[in-house]
């Protein structure tokens, strides 16, 4: 027997010294494989844009050019008018621009007020109403694409931008109207009782109400709709191809696939056509993620 007493290691000590250092190895290891993966794509398209086409077939793997070959004129032929050598894509943009926001405002001012009836007004068959919502949505576009075409072409909406914003108002407004539901059902309805019976009207109580306290719920949704009606190509293709002058710049980014387009061009046409949409996430992102958790809670 001797004097030394022997030390008991507590159990599980092995197992947790393992963890604590492979744990931070996952988990930068997972992120650099995660950053790669989405963002890797974009970044080697942004870099095929800005380098001359020679140089990119010859060295189709260089990720890290001299920035002595940067070239960024395949932008500016991507954007410039046809009239001017390039292949009209700023046009595109702006008509893209137009019927997405336009979309976006018919959208929400139409699944607000849908939706806010929805949640608070009782009327029968309410149940059914909303369940309807999500089963419109679910429908495909290509079913309803045939029967919309011969509609417009009588009333002659066939080919104008306008048609296109309210086809994305049919097809935009039933999960639009869905997800601001949620967002109003975590609204507090004895907040608009105490305001309604302080003397607002029901259109007062929205207003003052329950359009600031759901504001990042109807940003996400906005956000949600604009890239819909920006990314749609079938409906575009279907109604616009006709008239180059209205094309959306999904139309134009096709028409550069053509194999008589360099491939610096084509991938200019696709980041430009990207950056507004980056541009809007950045400038929402705080909202959106605000809406976001806000209808996850719910």
């Amino acid at each position: 027997m001797t004097g030394v007493a022997t030390v008991r290691k507590p159990k599980g000590s092995t197992r947790h010294r393992i963890e604590n250092r492979a744990i931070p190895i996952l988990r930068w290891t997972l992120i650099v494989l995660t950053v790669l993966a989405c963002a890797g794509p974009l970044l080697y398209g942004v870099l095929l844009s800005v380098r001359p086409l020679t140089q990119v077939i010859n060295e189709p793997l260089a990720i890290f050019p001299p920035l002595s070959e940067l070239d960024f004129s395949s932008y500016a032929t991507a954007l410039k008018d046809e009239s001017q050598g390039g292949f009209g894509l700023a046009r595109f943009m702006g008509n893209t621009l137009y019927v997405a926001i336009g979309t976006v405002i018919l959208a929400i001012l139409c699944s607000v007020l849908g939706a806010y009836a929805a949640v608070r007004l009782r009327f029968f068959g309410r149940d059914t109403v909303n369940g309807m919502f999500l089963g419109v949505y679910l429908f495909p576009g290509i079913v309803l694409a045939v029967p919309l075409f011969v509609v417009f072409s009588r009333i002659g909406l066939r080919g104008e931008l306008i048609g296109l914003v309210l086809i994305y108002l049919a097809q935009t407004v039933p999960v639009a109207l869905y997800m601001l539901r949620n967002y109003f059902l975590a609204v507090p309805e004895s907040i608009e009782e105490a305001a309604m019976i302080d003397g607002c009207s029901r259109l007062q109580v929205i207003r003052r109400i329950v359009l600031p306290t759901a504001m990042p719920g109807i940003i996400s949704t906005g956000l949600y709709v604009f890239m819909i009606a920006w990314n749609e190509f079938l409906y575009a293709l279907l109604f616009l191809a006709d008239d180059r002058d209205r094309w959306t710049v999904s139309l134009g980014v096709a028409q550069l696939s053509d194999f008589a387009v360099p491939a610096t061009v084509l991938m200019a046409g696709s980041i430009a056509m990207t950056i507004p949409i980056v541009i809007v996430f950045i400038m929402a992102q705080r909202l959106l993620l605000t809406g976001l958790t806000a209808g996850a809670e719910k």
